[in-house]
């Protein structure tokens, strides 16, 4: 029997055993599963300001873990190899959100706070997020999510009350440029809004592409439509390189990204250029 994914805007309709776009979820006996429940790919304790934080417990670091999959398709992802790949592609460590937090805990002496969901979009596979995150409030660690935000209330719901702070992408302000990427424009702008009203500590990050979202009036109305919330939440405008399938293209001019900070604090209090 088919059913219908309803964890993000794609709304898949899946046939028994069809995993989704996102190569993480399937039907199994007319349920639709998170089939990358503990299934880590990457592992790694960095510090906050990587994911990026920079106005959230600087200073200190996080345990980050990421699994595979993505439902987006953005034709420059830098972590491509584990966000457009299946399960079988990849060398996997089953690692229970019980043990995800005995590590953490682990670290605990070399700074870190807590456990940052990352890497691939860890949102399709919520259900670990949710789990982990719990078991990990209960003992005094951090949760962060960073997120493209393309994603449904219902898991929003799931996640949003064990969640300290997120990174979402805001990828670009038209709808054009989301559907080049595969993701959903007005999808991504309610889950921000449903993040910063709900308290949870959120930054956003812009990568800068030449040619695709680098026009100084894209940049002026993002600036305008997350001052529009507050001027107080922290911005990350960053340099592109070229990867995957945009391997070839050239790096964002610095001139460009320092002409974009210089834009958006127009509009915000704490605006950042990453990787100058």
């Amino acid at each position: 029997m088919s059913v219908k994914c309803d964890v993000c805007f794609r709304g898949c309709l899946l046939e028994e055993g069809q995993v989704g776009f996102c190569r993480a979820r399937r039907n199994v006996g007319g349920a639709v599963i998170c089939d990358n429940y503990g299934e880590i790919t990457s592992l790694a304790l960095d510090p906050i300001e990587k994911k990026p934080l920079m106005r959230f417990m600087p200073g200190s670091m996080i345990l980050s873990a990421g699994s595979y999959g993505c439902n987006l398709a953005c034709m420059f992802c830098q972590n491509y190899s584990i966000s457009t790949t299946k399960k079988e592609e990849n060398l996997l460590t089953e690692i229970s959100p019980a043990e995800m937090v005995e590590k953490a805990l682990r670290l605990r002496e070399q700074g870190n706070i807590g456990i940052a969901y990352t890497y691939n979009e860890p949102l399709i596979g919520y259900e670990y997020v949710r789990d982990t995150a719990k078991a990990a409030r209960a003992e005094g660690l951090k949760n962060v999510v960073v997120t493209n935000g393309c994603f449904a209330e219902r898991v929003f719901g799931e996640i949003i009350g064990v969640v300290d702070a997120m990174n979402i992408d805001l990828k670009g302000f038209t709808k054009e440029y989301y559907q080049k990427l595969g993701g959903d424009f007005e999808t991504v702008k309610n889950f921000i809004k449903m993040s910063h009203e709900s308290g949870c500590h959120i930054e956003l990050t812009t990568l800068l592409v030449p040619g695709y979202n680098d026009s100084e009036g894209e940049t002026e109305a993002m600036a305008a439509w997350i001052a529009s919330m507050s001027s107080d939440i922290p911005y990350h405008i960053s340099r592109f390189f070229g990867r995957w399938k945009m391997e070839d293209a050239g790096p964002t001019p610095v001139s460009s990204v320092f002409k974009a900070v210089e834009i958006a604090k127009r509009h915000l209090k704490f605006v950042y250029a990453g990787n100058v």
